[in-house]
């Protein structure tokens, strides 16, 4: 019964809630139940409130007993340890932030809280939020539910393995090159990065069109209930100021008649021989929901790495540099945020401007693309064989044993921040040989968030969510790995 409760969806416990059948004290007690129970084998949390959880809980309670419930009064979500809540320590994942408390909260945390959510946990993100992959020698390694040997992806990773292994209900996540995609790819959850300014950001981060706050949650319903309190204007972001309604419904027309263009590769990929299938077989699901899918080319190549690292170097490489870019103070980071700092360094205006024109190229590309189909649907990663303690600044990485470029030649995600006003929805596509989840993202037209939840809605309503049927990680409870 607990780890039921651990997996309740977002929806059902609001439920439950309503009718007095499950009290938000019992659940938060489950879920830290929980949390005892697997940390020492995921280490995905960086900072724990759970005593204030319990009491915000039993407030929680009693609004409900009132019926002064708000909309997410008494759930339990976890904060990426990169988001600022006004009085917590908030790292970053780094030795040079460990004393840094917030004076300011996060519009998105800020309309959580508003809304009744409750923060019992900090989830872990690699230093500076640099990474594909999350580890830090702040925090240690935080690893796969489905395969402790494996990466929780980066740099939301430890939302993400959270949210896989039950110790929370719904979690944030931020993505400058796939931070919200690679690790619901490789812990099979749902995450979406909406185009870019639908969810407001803080400056100076909402300057960057690459920078997206996101959400996480194990299905689909959830996802659209937590996306619907984040999303929208805000004060401090100019960004956010958009003319129509960012707001998403609870239902999705059919997919008949849709138009689906596939594409394995993105015009340069390796992919291993399990993520091929996988995105096979759910192409297949779409044509079986009556949508029509072609396998089709784009005219893009490895550029596009070099793209996103120029312009990541220019923009927030800076920021970290101007702040922390004193030899001794590299000497405190990780070898993996030294060598990002490094590859900022090198940065020219000439760079920049040429990965401006490459970023044209892109988009020319894919509206070529766009001109014929509604959705683009490819691989999230292209590999789930990325160790825990994987390191770009000194390991190799082979994807269906090739050698590929480090840092960004194994997850397929940045070409749609480079492209940031395309929405992408990245869901599970089955598992990988070694146990943990493959991932599709599903990326639409610019500004077109409906297309790309209506295919996950359909997909979800129509095959089942894993959770939802019981199919839990199999962890080793309590072994430190």
């Amino acid at each position: 019964m607990a780890s039921e409760l651990c997996y309740l969806s977002a929806h059902e416990a609001l439920r439950q809630f309503a009718d007095r059948s499950l009290s938000p004290v019992e659940l938060m007690q489950a879920l830290i139940a929980r949390a005892d129970e697997v940390e020492p084998a995921i280490n995905a949390s960086a900072f724990r409130f759970y005593e204030q959880a319990l009491e915000q809980a039993k407030a929680a309670e009693r609004a409900w007993a009132e019926g002064r419930a708000r909309p997410l009064e008494g759930l339990a979500i976890a904060i990426k340890d990169e988001t600022y809540i006004e009085g917590q320590v908030t790292t970053n994942g780094s030795r040079l932030m460990q004393d840094n408390v917030a004076d300011v909260t996060d519009p998105v945390p800020e309309r959580l809280l508003a809304a009744g959510g409750i923060v019992h946990a900090r989830s872990t993100a690699p230093e500076f939020s640099s990474a594909g992959f999350t580890w830090s020698d702040l925090w240690g390694v935080t690893r796969n539910p489905w395969n402790t040997a494996i990466t929780v992806g980066g740099s939301s990773g430890g939302s993400a393995a959270m949210l896989a292994a039950g110790t929370t209900t719904l979690a944030n996540a931020t993505d400058c090159g796939g931070s919200i995609r690679i690790p619901a790819s490789m812990c099979g959850v749902v995450g979406l990065k909406a185009a870019y300014g639908r969810v407001p950001e803080m400056p100076p981060y909402n300057a960057d069109p690459y920078v997206h706050h996101g959400v996480m949650a194990r299905n689909i319903a959830d996802l659209v209930l937590m996306y619907n309190q984040v999303a929208g204007p805000h004060p401090a972001d100019i960004t956010s100021f958009l003319p129509d309604d960012p707001f998403l419904p609870a239902e999705y027309p059919s997919l008949a008649g849709v138009k689906v263009a596939l594409s394995l590769d993105l015009g340069f990929y390796r992919l291993e021989p399990d993520v091929r299938r996988n995105t096979l077989a759910f192409a297949e699901r779409l044509r079986d929901l009556g949508a029509t899918v072609d396998l089709v080319e784009i005219d893009w190549d490895e550029r596009c790495i070099r793209t996103a690292q120029v312009h990541q170097g220019s923009l927030l490489g800076t920021l970290v540099r101007e702040k922390y870019g004193k030899s001794e103070q590299r000497s405190l980071m990780t070898s993996y945020a030294r060598r990002y700092l490094e590859l900022a360094d090198q940065v020219t205006l000439e760079d920049v401007l040429e990965a401006d024109r490459y970023a044209q190229h892109m988009w020319t590309a894919l509206a070529k693309v766009f001109e014929r189909y509604a959705i683009l649907l490819c691989p999230t990663t292209a590999t789930t064989q990325v160790p825990a303690n994987y390191d770009y600044a000194k390991d190799q990485m082979r994807v269906d044993g090739e050698l590929v470029e480090p840092i960004k030649g194994w997850f397929m995600t940045y070409p749609f921040n480079t492209l940031s006003r395309c929405p992408v929805l990245s869901m599970p596509s089955g598992f990988g040989a070694n146990g943990v989840p493959t991932g599709v993202q599903i990326v639409g037209r610019p500004y077109r968030e409906m297309d790309v939840m209506a295919v996950g809605y359909q997909v979800e309503k129509a095959f089942g969510n894993w959770y939802a049927q019981g199919a839990w990680p199999g962890l080793q409870v309590a072994q430190k790995v």
